[in-house]
């Protein structure tokens, strides 16, 4: 009879520990009245200003020779192989 309360007691905090971890999942759930999205959509975003974007891409300077991403990691040139006759 005292196994059998161990393994009651034993399954009951193993239960309460494994509800205690799914608690904090239960929290990001949107509100129900309002499903947690605003009604009309907000438009926070700073205005756009076409031709002081197209001035400042203009000032950027055009790079002499263009990049190489993997040039670090392999010869600029392969190796010429010299031929043997045979």
């Amino acid at each position: 009879m005292i196994g059998a309360t161990k393994a009651i007691k034993a399954l009951i905090i193993a239960t309460a520990a494994v509800a205690s971890m799914t608690l904090p999942a239960y929290s990001q759930q949107f509100n129900k009245g309002s499903g947690g999205r605003s009604p009309y959509p907000v438009d926070d975003r700073p205005k756009v200003d076409e031709k002081a974007y197209k001035s400042a891409l203009e000032r950027i300077p055009e790079p002499d020779k263009k990049y190489d991403p993997w040039g670090v990691a392999r010869p600029g040139e392969p190796a010429k192989t010299a031929k043997k006759p045979n």
